[in-house]
């Protein structure tokens, strides 16, 4: 109940957002294992059928989307009556199965591996052209892996996630070579930032069970910010976060800890070389880390694009909380 009240805050939330200008960042990981980067401006929300109704996910509540191969059932039959030419004495026909099979989309993979680790199918005695080797062909030719679900999946706020079936067919994005237009299908994983562009001020979220610097999967925030050697650069941070990592303490922006049972934070560190807990940045996916903390004021060291996250040196997913992080240039 409280997850379901939670989601309608969100749609209620969302409907005041419109009004705002927003920015979409999006990171797309393909199948074929190519990552493109780009923004939109076209998606406000994300419609998801679920079993038990269909929910618009605000794009500004959502981080982000995991794409599952949804069962082509409407050639359902087709599929199977293939499946058993391929047991057909005659070679000639098991081959026309096998290679109609493997051209079909890759929808087919579940119907396939649904059927063929089912408790009605019966392996056939002939070894040239099987189903078994058309689903490996198939998960080859579109880059699926094992670990596959049917179902797509939202994560909000690194904190919920929801399966069900996607309304989008495709995503435009706008990238420096182009805009593109990426077929559903060829999408594995999409990243996103969110941020308000009405001021000059852009606030961005950074959770301690997600943006950790340590963790070599999205642990750093692409702010989408490009900034040049000299330009100014302001943080502004606040909140508090749980690392599990290093004994449940209690960290905020600056990096004070306290442990679970106390209410005090300890003695904030002057040093300028990060410490557990701290918000840093880096200019560029190999740059220097920089110690931020709750207020920063400092001038690039270098050009390229500014990526936020929480500074510790082993990753724990159980970690809790976030910070708010406001970023300014001049």
């Amino acid at each position: 109940m409280k997850k379901i009240i939670l989601l309608l805050a969100f749609v209620i939330v969302g409907f005041c957002l419109q009004a705002q200008k927003e920015k979409i960042e999006l990171k797309l990981t393909l199948r074929d294992g190519n990552v493109i980067s780009g923004t939109s401006s076209s998606i406000t929300s994300v419609s998801l059928n679920t079993d038990f109704g269909k929910l618009e996910i605000p794009i500004k509540n959502v981080s982000a989307l995991d794409f599952g191969i949804t069962p082509d059932n409407s050639n359902k039959e087709k599929i199977i009556n293939l499946i058993k030419q391929m047991a057909d004495p005659t070679v000639e026909k098991r081959q026309a199965a096998y290679d109609e099979l493997v051209k079909m989309s890759i929808n087919t993979i579940p119907v396939i591996s649904n059927y063929i680790y089912g408790e009605v199918y019966q392996q056939s005695e002939y070894t040239d052209y099987t189903p078994e080797a058309a689903l490996s062909e198939m998960k080859n030719t579109y880059g699926v892996d094992e670990t596959y679900t049917d179902k797509d999946i939202v994560s909000i706020n690194y904190e919920y996630t929801i399966g069900g079936i996607f309304s989008i067919k495709t995503i435009s994005l706008k990238t420096e070579y182009g805009d593109l237009s990426i077929p559903k299908e060829k999408i594995k994983k999409v990243e996103i930032s969110c941020y308000d562009e009405t001021n000059g001020d852009k606030t961005f979220k950074l959770m301690a069970s997600k943006n950790i610097s340590s963790n070599t999967d999205g642990g750093w925030l692409n702010t989408g910010i490009k900034v040049k050697t000299g330009q100014k650069i302001n943080i502004n941070a606040s909140g508090e976060i749980i690392l599990a990592s290093l004994s449940g303490n209690k960290y905020n922006p600056d990096g004070s800890a306290t442990s679970s049972s106390s209410s005090e934070y300890g003695t904030t560190t002057s040093s300028t070389y990060p410490t557990y807990g701290n918000v840093v940045y880096k200019i560029g996916d190999t740059g220097e880390v920089i110690k931020a903390g709750s207020k920063y004021n400092g001038m690039a060291k270098d050009s390229g694009t500014l990526f936020l996250s929480i500074y510790e040196t082993v990753y724990n997913s159980t970690n809790s909380g976030s910070y708010s992080v406001k970023l300014s240039l001049k």
